[in-house]
């Protein structure tokens, strides 16, 4: 498929309002592209990689804005390309402004012609921006950029520049993806496609023509669970039909993502599930550990690899194992005594690429697992939570890394062992239905957080200000912002100062400078991509904001670089906390 295709495609989406015709968009550019599929699949949602494959571009705001300005041509710089997106508001549209094609260089052609782009060769380009390493790796992305750009006509600009930042703004989410894939390569009948492609859709929205059979959405949703890979699964429904992704399971080695919870109480819990298991909440890092029977992986709770970086726990889960396995649990940092540490001491570890000997005799760590996905080459995603602990038992139970479980319908045996976390200096307990699958991506109420400490909200940084005095050179004022439901857009809801020392904002300032995308005056714009986790009192009704709320005190807890901006709450939560106050 040619990347123009794709492109003009991307913008018919970007202009259509209703999510039904959004979908049958899908649907057909999915039957079009042939062998491009699963590259296909992945562009749309702004990826080059699969979501478990932690590899990404390593290319910020600044470096994509020299190589659409080399694209341009020799009149144009850097920074005329900021003062475009000053302008214009948004990256895509300043590359589409360009009139890249008249300014082809030998070093893109050798005969001058420009030949098309290909959605299979921007993908091979783009992995090879990250491959780009070692002395000379940013002028090398850049020269790759610049050749892609140099070939580019205004839509394919466009798209390629949102590709390359992985937000493609044209209303594609996961669920959108999903719909599509079941409606292109799982319809029940000829007529339902054709009718889909006509473009039919009732008011109602209720129309069996707009919306795929409610059994092979979920043949499609189990897919993606136990793979974690769009385009993967779409090829397969495309090949294999149902019977082909019934037969996907987890693969030892590949992540999935981790099921998720809800704040609640022991009544919510009990009431709706009769009995609750009360486990420890540790105040650690998430990660999954797999282990094939030889080798060892660790990943984040973003799915990162983080092997490397923990040695002990990799040492740990060899020596124990001796079957393949997927666990589910946290890393904790922990004295000489192994009484816990704060998170903070984790992420000294995480961040590690280097000295990890050293750091490791300064931070010492261990892993608390409570959840078994798969074991000796059975999946046991759908096995309820009282049968995944016991095969967790099995594996680990003689060892420190599985704590005992509470079983109970009395809220006050929830409150007792709530006490007993708390005084071992862990953050409280969690509450799961004993009955419950394990659901990768899902934050649904059958697994509840108690947490007894300051309310918190987990917030995107879009802004920030310069300090002053002896703190001019350091971001001072961070802006906070939320996430829109299904969305890739974010409403502001505050800001925070409170709670930071200067070593602190020395190096959130570090952290945050490569996404800074423009600057004015003492205020400077952030690319989303940071997440910090928020104490708050009290939300109000706020017309400062756009969410229409803000936080009454808020402070500065810390940095999750365990979570994603897709992973940071949503304005609709915020309504919801501050209804319930």
């Amino acid at each position: 498929m040619q990347f123009a295709d794709f492109a003009a495609r991307a913008a018919e989406l970007e202009a259509e309002p209703g999510d039904h015709a959004t979908v049958a968009g899908v649907r057909r550019l999915l039957g079009e592209a042939g062998d491009d599929l699963p590259t296909v699949v992945r562009f749309l949602q702004g990826r080059v990689f699969p979501a478990w494959d932690s590899r990404t571009l390593n290319v910020g705001p600044a470096l994509l804005r020299e190589a659409i300005a080399r694209a341009a041509g020799p009149n144009v710089d850097a920074d005329d390309v900021e003062d475009e997106l000053a302008d214009l508001g948004e990256v895509g549209a300043v590359a589409a402004a360009y009139d890249f094609g008249g300014q082809r260089g030998l070093s893109a052609f050798g005969s001058g012609s420009r030949e098309p782009l290909t959605v299979t060769e921007v993908d091979e380009r783009l992995r090879e921006v990250a491959t780009a390493d070692g002395d000379g790796s940013e002028d090398r992305r850049v020269e790759i950029l610049f050749g892609q750009f140099n070939r580019a006509c205004s839509d394919e600009a466009r798209f390629l520049a949102r590709l390359v930042l992985g937000t493609m703004r044209i209303g594609v989410g996961e669920g959108t993806v999903r719909d599509a894939v079941a409606a292109a390569f799982l319809a029940e009948t000829a007529d339902e496609a054709e009718a889909d492609d006509r473009g039919v859709h009732p008011a109602d929205g209720d129309n069996p023509a707009t919306a795929p059979p409610d059994e092979a959405v979920t043949a499609v949703e189990r897919a993606l669970q136990v793979s974690n890979d769009y385009g993967r699964v779409a090829v397969v429904a495309r090949d294999t039909g149902r019977a082909g992704l019934n037969a996907m399971g987890l693969e030892v080695g590949r992540p999935v993502q981790a099921m998720l919870a809800q704040a609640g109480t022991a009544t919510d819990g009990i009431d709706a599930w009769g009995e609750a298991v009360v486990e420890t909440k540790f105040d650690g890092a998430r990660v999954q550990v797999h282990h094939d029977g030889d080798e060892t992986w660790v990943f984040s709770r973003n799915m990162q690899d983080v092997t490397d970086p923990l040695p002990e726990v990799v040492g740990f889960v060899t020596a124990e194992l001796d079957v393949p396995a997927v666990l589910d649990g946290e890393v904790v940092a922990v004295d000489e005594d192994g009484d816990p540490l704060p998170f903070q001491a984790v992420l000294r570890r995480f961040r590690r690429k280097y000295d990890i000997e050293r750091m490791r005799e300064e931070v010492r760590v261990e892993l608390r697992a409570f959840d078994c996905l798969h074991s000796d080459g059975v999946d046991l995603l759908d096995a309820p939570l009282t049968a995944r602990r016991d095969r967790l038992d099995d594996l680990l139970g003689d060892t420190d890394a599985v704590e005992s479980v509470v079983r109970t319908a009395d809220p006050d045996e929830v409150a007792s062992a709530e006490r007993t976390a708390l005084d071992a200096g862990h953050e409280g307990v969690m509450l799961k239905d004993p009955e419950s699958a394990y659901e990768p991506g899902r934050r649904g109420r059958n697994w509840l957080k108690r947490k007894p400490d300051v309310e918190t909200l987990d917030l995107v940084v879009t802004g920030a200000e310069w300090g002053e005095g002896r703190r001019a050179n350091l971001f001072g004022t961070f802006l906070l912002s939320a996430r829109v439901e299904g969305g890739e857009s974010y409403e502001t809801i505050g800001k925070v100062a409170t709670g930071i020392t200067d070593e602190k904002l020395q190096s959130l300032t570090d952290l945050l400078e490569p996404y800074v995308d423009h600057e004015d005056g003492q205020e400077v714009s952030i690319d989303s991509a940071v997440v910090f986790e928020v104490g708050y009192e009290e939300i109000q009704p706020s017309p400062t904001y756009e969410s229409g709320y803000a936080l009454r005190f808020p402070r500065f807890v810390g940095v999750r670089p365990d979570k994603s901006p897709a992973d940071a709450d949503t304005v609709t939560r915020v309504a919801r906390l501050a209804d319930e106050q």
